[in-house]
């Protein structure tokens, strides 16, 4: 029923990594040295090296249509190189050239693949899944998660409409589950994950809902429900954060502001982070509006009024196209704050309306209730709205054959970063991003609205 676990993926990353710099290397010294011999002719072929080199290294860090651009302008160099330099005694060099590219390509992309192997856990006696049929269009009825469940020796709960999933999983635990998962949308998981935690049980994320986003960052195949079962038959576990809101916990994020607005746009469902950002940017918000809405800074400067407040369990990566829209971590015992401004009518947009930064707790104050999306759900906060994150609070088990790490895990953004990553996964080191440094400032709990302090619009420095 359950794929082998595979073994450490350390040795080949490590491999991998320092064949993708050698290759690199080759790649440079190949153009630089074809240039000193043959100058000024050869500076063609250096230049040709730096656009395919660059092509390579782009289809290395973008994803989607920038990845086949860089790909295609490295491909497209490589053709000029021949046509223009073939018949000049060049076609040995370009062949050489063309073959370190695609080693560059294919072995940093590999070094780069969020694949990790979790410390072994002992297989629960009596483990539990919830399952809601009607989450994802009833994605679990259609793979046949329940029946797979039990032939893994799995209880089922089945969660029926209107029930209360907490009482449910509630009733579970004092039956005697020693595991617990749930096969839903992000909402319900954290309603399970955070009752796992209260009673220290190892908990399982099963894909059956929409986007799955905390599957995705926890490292879950989004794509193999079923498998995702194999958690309680030779996952490994990790631990992780959770976080809260006026002390109901969620797993994801909880936005304030224009949340009402993008929540109604058709895309929102499939793409809730990205479509919060676009509907700021393309809304008109008067000056005045989203004034409400007070908070601190880590430079200790109360700030109010934006578009949008997004508040993260660990820190969402927006900036870059490795890996964006998702956690590099969601252990670090760490919010992540992501204030957006709001377009303002008649002044000059900025090019990047967002600003981000990472605490342990954020207060934000208002005068009256909050609207507030939990996790994709709708709610209505009493002021003041406090954040507060909750480090290693659930013991989560991961199939051994899911990757168990998230898509923007390992690979950093930017091409310099990424060369430092190879050189540190080459020498054996970690290959997951390092947790942000935090400053006192950062560490401290926000100040109440009693606190001494300039207030500034959105506009201002943090």
């Amino acid at each position: 029923m359950s794929v082998p676990r595979r073994r450490s993926p350390v040795r080949w990353r490590r491999t991998t990594a320092a064949v993708a710099l050698a290759a690199a290397a080759w790649v440079l010294v190949l153009g630089v040295t074809v240039a000193i011999d043959d100058f000024p002719r050869g500076l063609l072929l250096l230049l040709c090296a730096a656009l395919v080199a660059a092509g390579a290294w782009e289809g290395v860090l973008r994803r989607g249509w920038a990845r086949l651009a860089g790909l295609a302008v490295g491909g497209a160099a490589l053709a000029g190189g021949v046509l223009v330099l073939g018949d000049e005694g060049y076609r040995r060099s370009l062949l050489l050239l063309g073959l370190g590219a695609l080693v560059w390509h294919a072995a940093a992309r590999a070094a780069f693949r969020p694949d990790v192997v979790l410390p072994a856990a002992p297989r629960p006696q009596r483990p539990v899944v919830v399952v809601n049929p009607r989450s994802g269009d009833g994605r679990a009825g259609r793979v046949g998660l329940a029946a797979a469940a039990r032939e893994r020796g799995i209880d089922v709960v089945e969660l029926p409409p209107g029930a209360d999933l907490a009482a449910l999983v509630r009733a579970a635990v004092d039956a005697g589950a020693d595991a617990l998962g749930m096969a839903g949308g992000d909402g319900s998981q954290a309603v399970v994950a955070a009752l796992a935690a209260e009673a220290d049980l190892p908990y399982a994320c099963i894909p059956a809902g929409t986007r799955n986003h905390f599957a995705l960052d926890l490292g879950v195949d989004r794509d193999d429900v079923v498998g995702a079962l194999d958690a309680f038959v030779d996952g490994g576990e990790r631990r992780v954060d959770l976080a809260e809101v006026n002390d109901r916990d969620f797993v994801n994020n909880v936005s304030l502001g224009v949340y009402a607005e993008a929540v109604q746009q058709q895309g929102y469902r499939a793409a809730k982070l990205r479509t919060l950002l676009d509907t700021v940017a393309a809304s008109q918000v008067p000056a005045s509006a989203a004034q409400d809405l007070r908070w601190t800074t880590p430079g200790g400067r109360t700030l109010r009024g934006a578009a949008v407040v997004l508040v993260s369990n660990n820190q969402y990566r927006l900036a870059g196209a490795a890996g964006a829209g998702t956690r590099p971590a969601v252990d670090q015992g760490l919010l992540g704050v992501t204030v957006v401004d709001p377009p303002v009518h008649g002044t000059r947009r900025r090019r990047r309306p967002w600003r981000q930064w990472v605490t342990s707790e954020l207060r934000v104050e208002a005068t009256r209730p909050v609207p507030a999306g939990i996790d994709g759900e709708a709610a209505l906060l009493a002021p003041p709205v406090v954040f507060r994150t909750r480090p290693a609070a659930l013991r989560v088990r991961i199939a051994a054959h899911h990757p168990a790490a998230s898509p923007s895990a390992i690979e950093p953004v930017g091409a310099l970063p990424a060369l430092r990553a190879l050189v540190r996964i080459a020498g054996g080191g970690d290959p997951r991003q390092r947790p942000p440094r935090l400053s006192p400032a950062v560490c401290q709990p926000a100040r109440g609205p009693g606190a001494h302090g300039p207030v500034d619009g959105v506009h201002g420095r943090s």
